[in-house]
């Protein structure tokens, strides 16, 4: 458990001080700001485009600087038809994305193919990506990208950071 003083906020100039753990500072600051890659195939890319618009304000998420490099991002937003084409290229998007990273599949067509049952459109990205949040709908709404965004959020919580390895015995 580590001490964080935050400054004076009572009048009688007493120092207030908060105790947590390290962890969960990390994963405050992982979850407040995240950093999409936007990944706009379809309808679903105008509904993402309008979370991100003055009238719903994505940003108050922690989520609305959408960057253009998949280096300097740690969430992909699949918004729309995936065609059997486009699949390697999204994963190699997805392998060069640093750790930790996060996908979310929005819309129906991301996230099972919807009505396109066909040769050419794969039926869900889970199949070549690992999926953390689906988001429904055809297509889904701003504010439904903002409830997966949440639940993206409370996941990262509840993340493990730090973790122990065993030692490893010489012989």
């Amino acid at each position: 458990m580590g001490l964080i003083q935050i400054g004076r906020h009572d009048k009688d100039g007493e120092l207030d001080i908060i105790t947590t753990s390290l962890e969960k500072v990390v994963n405050w600051a992982r979850k407040g700001s995240l950093w999409p890659m936007t990944f706009g195939l379809a309808c679903c890319a105008i509904e993402m485009i309008a979370a991100v618009s003055s009238r719903y304000d994505m940003d108050r998420y922690g989520a609305g600087v959408f960057r253009a490099s998949p280096r300097q991002s740690d969430l992909m937003i699949v918004a729309g038809t995936v065609c059997r084409r486009m699949a390697p290229v999204i994963r190699k998007i997805y392998d060069q994305m640093p750790e930790p990273k996060y996908v979310i599949a929005m819309g129906s067509c991301a996230t099972s193919g919807n009505i396109y049952d066909s040769y050419s459109v794969v039926q869900g990205v889970d199949r070549f990506v690992p999926v953390d949040i689906y988001v429904p709908g055809c297509p889904p709404t701003p504010e439904a990208l903002f409830d997966g965004i949440l639940k993206l959020q409370e996941r990262i919580m509840q993340k493990r950071v730090f973790v122990k390895q065993p030692e490893q015995v010489r012989v």
